[in-house]
């Protein structure tokens, strides 16, 4: 019984946020077991409960969800992203560059592309514009913040003149400088609610790291025609080092440079 109730939670889930849990039914237990087991409700009652009260989502997400990220992070990509694709994009662009950071978690991916981006020198402040989004609340309401631990794994990559020059030691912590927190709008986005994220609008790049390795294959497809619909023709789409997809499909066409591997809009 236990298991026919987490299998049906497994479902809710899927159809909810893409997450993938059918065939990880003991992990999906142990992330969750101790906050329903205070509810006082069993898998079965808890599937209600979410269908009843829309709120809790929030929480489950929390639980579910892995903000494992730092500055820096995959940093060939974000070199060349910044250094040479979006200087040559600025040519014939003739407004704002766009830069949509799905699923950013607590913040770190967008603060260091708008940190590198000023570091280009080529860019005067509204140039560009870099959206960062996530289904996680709490997670964005620290990303908003721009304050980190200095213990934290956030800075276990980035280069000490980054953190001199684009941070202030604040409580016993590092706070992102104004300069850079400016350039990043945040917004809470479930990735399969198209019609929100059509709502994102025309953009240059996305950045997409790091997420599609929780989804299974139709989910993955849904979630990445979502994003390309919001991709200008000549766009970009950059995935972590682990992912990839069928970029014929989604009319995108995959590029391997000596410096990374990305796709861009046919």
């Amino acid at each position: 019984m236990e298991d026919k109730g987490l299998q049906t939670l497994s479902q809710l889930i899927k159809d909810y946020c893409g997450l993938r849990y059918a065939d990880r039914l003991s992990t999906l237990k142990e992330k969750i077991s101790e906050h329903v087991s205070r509810l006082g409700l069993s898998y079965w009652e808890y599937c209600r409960y979410l269908e009843e009260t829309p709120g809790e989502w929030d929480a489950l997400v929390d639980l579910l969800t892995i903000n494992e990220t730092y500055f820096y992070r995959e940093e060939n990509q974000l070199n060349h992203c910044c250094y040479d694709i979006l200087p040559t994009m600025k040519k014939y662009i003739h407004r704002p560059l766009r830069i949509w950071c799905a699923a950013c978690s607590t913040g770190e991916e967008p603060y260091t592309i708008a940190m590198l981006l000023h570091e280009t020198g080529l860019f005067l402040p509204g140039a560009v514009e870099i959206i960062a989004t996530d289904i996680d609340k709490k997670v964005l309401e620290k990303a908003q913040k721009g304050w980190y631990n200095k213990a934290a794994f956030s800075f276990r990559r980035i280069p000490a003149h980054l953190l001199e020059k684009y941070f202030s030691d604040v409580d016993g912590g590092y706070q992102i400088n104004y300069s850079i927190k400016r350039m990043v709008k945040f917004k809470q986005l479930n990735l399969l609610d198209q019609k929100k994220a059509a709502e994102i609008g025309e953009v240059d790049v996305i950045f997409c790291r790091n997420v599609l390795i929780y989804f299974d294959h139709d989910t993955t497809t849904q979630v990445i025609n979502s994003l390309t619909q919001n991709l200008i023709h000549g766009g970009y789409l950059f995935l972590g080092h682990a992912e990839s997809i069928t970029e014929g499909n989604l009319g995108m066409n995959k590029i391997n440079s000596d410096k990374s591997i990305y796709y861009r809009k046919d």
